[in-house]
């Protein structure tokens, strides 16, 4: 055998993820960076026009509800603009179908699996910020949580609609499209760090919450990429954020 010789070792890499079914004349994913920048340069006139027609409707209405409701309600109405530009977008340029398009389908071992995966993946993240000293801060959130109902309002939020949207927008719409220019690691964790961005403000830019959120972004994406499915992602998200969520509640003002 020559000496000089050095066996290839393969670079580890994740498996190909299942297609999603779109039109048979296009390819996934169909969608290009043009159509990216339309959809997220979209999100804050959609922010701002939520914003106005909650004026709009309280005006008329001569009520003003509390600040939690009044801020989960436009943030639901927001993300209501948004994604209805995204299905206007799918369907006018390439007349595709919205969820089948990102990936909303059920992962063949199943949701049980994913549901799970989202408390462990929180005891992990947990860990890994007490072993990096992850300083306390005060969310602004907290703030909405001045009674029960806003408690009750903010956690079902947190575990529904905030993790469905989040989910096809990072993972069901902008991950397919940098995993075929970089690759799936890459593709992955590329996509982890403005999702870890958008969420930097809520942990007063804390460079160990945003280490944290990148992992938990790429944990998110590993799951979409290995199931072929966003429904599995949203899974993950929504338990994780259950388990943080219950124990904020648990421990109250400590």
């Amino acid at each position: 055998m020559n000496p000089d010789f050095e066996p290839m070792v393969p670079e580890p890499r994740l498996p190909d993820a299942p297609a999603p079914e779109v039109p048979e004349s296009l390819s996934y994913p169909f969608w290009n960076y043009e159509d990216l920048a339309l959809f997220f340069g979209m999100g804050l006139p959609c922010l701002v026009l939520s914003v106005a027609v909650m004026e709009a409707v309280t005006w008329a209405a001569g009520v003003r509800p509390g600040k939690a409701v009044y801020f989960l309600i436009a943030q639901f109405v927001g993300y209501a603009f948004w994604f209805a530009s995204l299905v206007l977008l799918l369907r006018v340029r390439y007349d595709a179908p919205f969820w089948p398009s990102l990936a909303w389908t059920m992962p063949k071992q199943g949701l049980w699996r994913w549901i799970v995966v989202g408390p462990l993946l929180a005891f992990l993240v947990g860990w890994l910020g007490f072993a990096l000293r992850t300083p306390i801060v005060e969310m602004p959130f907290k703030e909405l949580l001045s009674d029960r109902w806003s408690l009750i309002l903010t956690g079902l939020f947190g575990v529904t609609i905030g993790p469905l949207c989040e989910e096809l927008a990072f993972r069901g719409f902008l991950m397919p499209l940098l995993i075929r220019s970089w690759g799936v690691w890459a593709g992955v964790l590329i996509t982890a760090l403005p999702f870890a961005l958008l969420h930097g403000p809520q942990y007063s830019w804390s460079w160990q919450h945003i280490v944290l959120l990148v992992l938990a972004g790429g944990a998110f994406g590993g799951v979409r990429h290995i199931t072929g499915s966003t429904a599995a992602a949203v899974m993950t998200h929504a338990t994780y954020n259950l388990t943080f969520f219950s124990a904020m509640v648990v421990q109250g003002n400590q």
